[in-house]
């Protein structure tokens, strides 16, 4: 972490001035188990979201676009749900969350149009809205809640994903609080599965949807943990402005500190998600240096982290450098074979196209590490990217060939 940055506990309710809770309204099979959730401001709130580009998005992705265009970028407050992820219900699933913003607004005494909503978990199962109705009457939110709206959020998740950190903004304390969750289903083309960012510090609205666009770009949008994209991605940031500095704009001095921190969180819960991949034992980064273009960067990078035979290979401590260059080759990228070089970890294993001078031994031993990094350097160009993932085990198989019972 930057020295500028300070860990600090509290995860979405970190920054002062949002509160947050959790409960068990009984969507989830498993007794207990907490399903619905919500964050509130103690004022209303500048904000920004991505959301997933699939062509079937889930009536809730549909409702904070709408939210987000009627108020000019405001909301106050998220109600969210996990189990269900109304999606395909039609009319009546628009209705359902059209509901749960109007039951939060009630609860909150607050506009429905600042309420945004979120859904996750099986796809074409009408909301059980009477169990939600409950759920969200009965939901306590303390401003030390965090933790709690974390594990509420969860889904294949097999632990909780959150993050605070502290720093300075022209002589004002600025904190910027995250949670993530997912473990399947991911490979986002413009945010992640779920993911909620809370600050202190005044944006600009326009800056503040920029930024986040390109914290996303470059955390949420570089991993993959199984190459499906889910119908209910969405990455929100809330700014209450308590901090009391002057709104961020682009040229602001303070502009690019913040967008540093937000790359830090974003970051951070992104690589969190990798490691946490459904069956996952391996973390695996992938740097690509050399390439013609940004975009090609992130072609190979991401190439990589897909790649099944690939990741089959990893999970299975088989240094089979084949398929990388394989992959490479295939993924579109501009690359002349003869300039290229891979390592995993600190072990040449490929320099000019052929095999580099090492050992299975030595190859073997950095792909049984918890994590670690694969360097490809096509020699082409100037640009660069960074892309996670993680291995393929028999344990994704296990958990998406009974998901729906």
């Amino acid at each position: 972490m930057p020295e500028d940055f300070r860990s600090i506990p509290g995860g979405v309710t970190a920054p002062p001035g949002f509160r947050a809770g959790s409960t068990s309204a009984g969507i989830k099979a498993e007794a207990g188990a907490r399903d619905v959730a919500m964050l509130a401001a103690d004022q209303r709130c500048t904000a920004a979201g991505t959301f997933t580009t699939s062509r079937a998005p889930a009536a809730p992705v549909l409702l904070c676009k709408e939210h987000l265009l009627a108020t000019g970028g405001y909301a106050q407050a998220l109600v969210m749900n996990s189990g269900n992820a109304n999606c395909s219900n039609g009319e009546r699933g628009m209705l359902d969350a059209r509901r749960m913003a109007e039951l939060a607004a009630r609860k909150l005494g607050i506009s429905p149009q600042d309420v945004l909503v979120s859904s996750t978990g099986i796809i074409g199962r009408p909301l059980p809205m009477e169990k939600i109705e409950r759920g969200i009457a009965t939901i306590e939110l303390t401003p030390d809640g965090g933790h709690l709206f974390t594990l509420g959020i969860m889904t294949t998740d097999t632990r909780p994903k959150e993050i605070a950190i502290e720093f300075e903004i022209e002589g004002k304390t600025v904190r910027l609080g995250g949670t993530t969750k997912g473990a399947g289903m991911i490979y986002p083309n413009m945010a992640t599965m779920l993911c909620y960012l809370t600050t202190n510090a005044a944006l600009d609205t326009a800056f503040q949807q920029e930024v986040l666009r390109r914290a996303v770009n470059d955390s949420f949008n570089m991993i993959c943990v199984d190459g499906d994209m889910s119908t209910n991605d969405t990455v929100l940031l809330f700014a209450n402005g308590l901090a009391g500095n002057a709104p961020l704009t682009a040229d602001a001095p303070g502009a690019s500190v913040f967008e540093a921190a937000l790359r830090h969180v974003t970051r951070y819960l992104a690589r969190e998600m990798a490691r946490d991949g459904e069956g996952a034992t391996k973390l695996i980064e992938v740097v690509v240096r050399g390439a013609r273009t940004d975009a090609d960067a992130r072609r190979a990078a991401r190439s990589l982290t897909i790649s099944p035979i690939l990741r089959c290979a990893i999970y299975g401590e088989d240094p089979n450098w084949g398929r990388v260059v394989s992959t490479l080759g295939a993924c579109g990228a501009d690359m002349l074979h003869e300039r290229l070089d891979v390592d995993f970890g600190e072990v040449p294993i490929v320099r000019g196209g052929v095999a580099a001078d090492f050992t299975n031994e030595a190859a073997k031993a950095v792909l049984a590490r918890s994590e670690f990094t694969i360097f490809v350097d096509l020699h082409v160009g100037f640009y660069s990217a960074t892309a996670w993932g993680c291995d393929m085990t028999h344990g994704y198989i296990d958990e998406n060939a009974t998901y729906h019972r």
